[in-house]
């Protein structure tokens, strides 16, 4: 009868701490603030990229991998600056020798738009 008695105690006990912990301590905030589910790429919005920043450049790792959308979202905006430069190139050397073409030949071209997985 008194192991009855004791562990009925034991068990309210634990149902009002874990109550508690679920609760919490009133006002204060017992849990920290969740982390956002994508992170910056941390690459500078203010100027074009260099090679320094995609050096330094480290996506957040998933479970399973890197986060797809992250990954993309990187390659997109290299893809664009890496195009935006492209065409400034063009527009430079077009200005500096006239007789220059304009575009690299079709065999010379990448295709980025293929999904090459």
């Amino acid at each position: 009868m008194i192991v009855f008695f004791f562990l009925m105690i034991a068990l309210v006990v634990v149902v009002a701490a874990v109550t508690l912990a679920v609760i919490g301590g009133g006002s204060e905030a017992v849990l920290p603030e969740a982390e956002p589910d994508r992170v910056a790429d941390g690459l500078p919005e203010t100027r074009p990229v260099v090679r320094a920043d995609i050096d330094a450049l480290r996506l957040p790792v998933a479970p399973r991998g890197y986060r797809m959308a992250e990954v993309d979202d990187v390659l997109e905006r290299l893809a664009a600056e890496l195009a935006e430069r492209d065409a400034r190139i063009a527009q430079l050397t077009a200005a500096a020798n006239p007789a220059a073409p304009l575009a690299p030949a079709a065999e010379d071209r990448v295709d980025l738009t293929k999904d090459e997985r």
